[in-house]
């Protein structure tokens, strides 16, 4: 998969981290994708894009902070690109508190759409910025994991992480 960031050069690069190798890029006015480079779509970088590993350095700085458990809330500038209803959804994920998880319908009603759990679903699982926009706590009405890009192994090891019953590094 290739993406094109229209609004200016992007900066890539590539990191290893507990969960697999990511793929980051971030433009000027910030963070733009997190990608499971092993997830189910198979990722690489646009010929387009700049490869500087040093535009990443507080991005790359913060995730490692909180694979080792000593980061609870990332404070980067975020840029995804969505509909207004995906972006919605997205700074809602950003409330939901680290080590605590939701269902696909309380985020429904979270922004005031009750009936939209489904449409809620496919924000959450075209979450651009994972890990950083916590996708990975929402969960099922029943209590159980459902869809990850990265894998359901992966949503698990993030889960626990957060739950301090496991630490990534």
């Amino acid at each position: 998969m290739t993406a094109t960031l229209a609004a200016n050069v992007a900066s890539y690069t590539r990191i290893e981290s507990p969960v697999g190798p990511l793929l980051l890029v971030a433009a000027d006015s910030g963070l733009r994708r997190i990608e499971f480079v092993n997830g189910r779509k198979r990722v690489q970088a646009d010929p387009e894009w700049r490869n500087d590993a040093e535009a990443l350095g507080e991005t790359i700085r913060q995730l490692r902070a909180y694979f080792a458990g000593e980061l609870e809330s990332f404070d980067l500038a975020l840029a995804p690109e969505g509909t207004p209803f995906q972006l919605s959804v997205w700074n809602r994920l950003c409330e939901i508190p680290y080590g605590e998880t939701i269902s696909y319908g309380q985020l429904a009603r979270r922004i005031a759409n009750p009936n939209a759990s489904r449409a809620v679903g496919l924000a959450n699982g075209s979450n651009p910025i994972p890990i950083v926009i916590p996708c990975h706590r929402v969960i099922g009405s029943n209590g159980k994991l459902t869809g990850y890009g990265g894998g359901l192994p992966i949503k698990e090891r993030l889960l626990a992480l957060e739950r301090r019953q496991l630490r990534l590094l």
